[in-house]
């Protein structure tokens, strides 16, 4: 069996890395940004469009798909490639912190946690082990473990003792996974999800025990939920510093343009958000010259197209004005424009920073690129 990871080149200025992973559905090469298809689609986007887009993993969501389509019917179809047509890799979150910001719907023991569907009020169940068997049966290239992300702001006695309980979960997630096998002929793979919320302390002991129990990866969770993003950063680089240098390391929720560029330099390898889909659904663009807000009445006679340095059909085809008019007239075809683009954007934007990395000029390009990048916003 090969290396899950194996790391290609770090940065002599900073923690930055190239590397790859290597599943049985493809190499995915690190830095790498993950689209979000929560419910086995990203949203505005076909599948044959995202590999137009070079789009090397996707990312489910264990909590959703466990209530719709559900385990039968996942179980019917041969798993979530088969089901969405997708024969690229998949990591499928392990649908907590869903679960958890349901708040007055839901239950928490030692066991698990009780919740209620979101959809139609139905009682269901999580357990570690579980929500392990539900990503067996999805057949996700990598999953990862129940966990609890506490809310922010939360006080340090409440944080510890939600850090024991994941710490706890981690542990019956990790040996449900080694006594139970695939379902669906390829290898899986699971890493563990660091909690420890907003203090330096809990994170650096939640990493280091994280790290005895022993994952293929290793995912910094609890981040990007309102903190301040020097503190995200603080505690991401605290937290590269303990994680083992031969596995990877996955801020999850994370995020914007810059965070992703600032957290790189700090050591971080995977990344997935929300925001190129979202904001492309709400007329933000993200591209090389800044983000644009296309309903903007300055674009409405605008000729230059989208961004003319990113590989896209999308990005290169259609000018500003006729974008913004789809906006404005509510056409379907604009979400699809604009998602594509800002998808591409993001894939442009680590690929960019895998070059960069390897010819050892990460730090320079990206000082470079957000100085411009941030000054040129709507």
């Amino acid at each position: 069996m090969s290396n899950f990871f194996d790391l290609i080149h770090s940065s002599p200025d900073c923690k930055a890395r190239r590397g790859v992973l290597h599943t049985d559905h493809g190499d995915i090469p690190t830095p790498i940004f993950m689209p979000v298809g929560t419910q086995a689609s990203v949203k505005a986007l076909q599948q044959r469009e995202l590999k137009e887009l070079d789009a090397k993993i996707i990312l489910g969501n264990t909590y959703h798909l466990y209530l719709r389509p559900g385990n039968d019917t996942m179980k019917f179809f041969g798993g979530l490639h088969q089901f969405m047509n997708w024969d690229r890799p998949i990591l499928t979150d392990s649908g907590g912190y869903q679960v958890f910001s349901l708040q007055d719907l839901r239950k928490i023991s030692d066991k698990g946690v009780e919740f209620r569907s979101h959809i139609d009020g139905s009682k269901h169940f999580f357990s570690p082990e579980s929500v392990v068997m539900t990503q067996r049966i999805l057949g996700s290239d990598i999953m990862m473990v129940l966990d609890e992300c506490v809310p922010y702001p939360s006080d340090e006695k409440y944080t510890a003792k939600s850090m024991e309980l994941s710490l706890k979960w981690a542990k019956e997630s990790r040996d449900h996974f080694n006594n139970t096998n695939p379902l669906w002929g390829h290898r899986q793979f699971q890493f563990g999800i660091g909690q420890g919320g907003m203090y330096s302390n809990l994170r650096k002991e939640y990493a280091e025990r994280m790290v005895d129990i022993g994952f293929d990866g290793y995912a910094i969770g609890g981040l990007s939920v309102g903190e301040p993003a020097e503190l995200m950063y603080e505690l991401s680089d605290i937290s590269t510093e303990i994680l083992p240098k031969d596995k990877p390391r996955y801020l999850m929720g994370v995020g914007t343009p810059e965070n992703i560029l600032e957290s790189i330099e700090r050591g971080i390898d995977m990344f997935d958000c929300v925001l190129p889909t979202r904001n492309a659904r709400n007329g933000q663009l993200f591209t090389t010259r800044g983000k644009i807000n296309i309903r903007n009445s300055k674009y409405k006679l605008s000729k230059e197209v989208i961004d003319e340095n990113i590989d896209c059909y999308a990005s290169q085809n259609f000018t500003l004005g006729y974008l913004r008019h789809l906006f404005i007239a509510n056409e379907i075809l604009a979400l699809q424009l604009a998602t594509q683009h800002n998808i591409a954007f993001y894939l442009w934007l680590v690929k960019t920073a895998r070059e960069k990395i390897e010819k050892n000029q990460f730090l320079e390009w990206k000082k470079n690129f957000l100085d411009f990048y941030l000054s040129e916003n709507d």
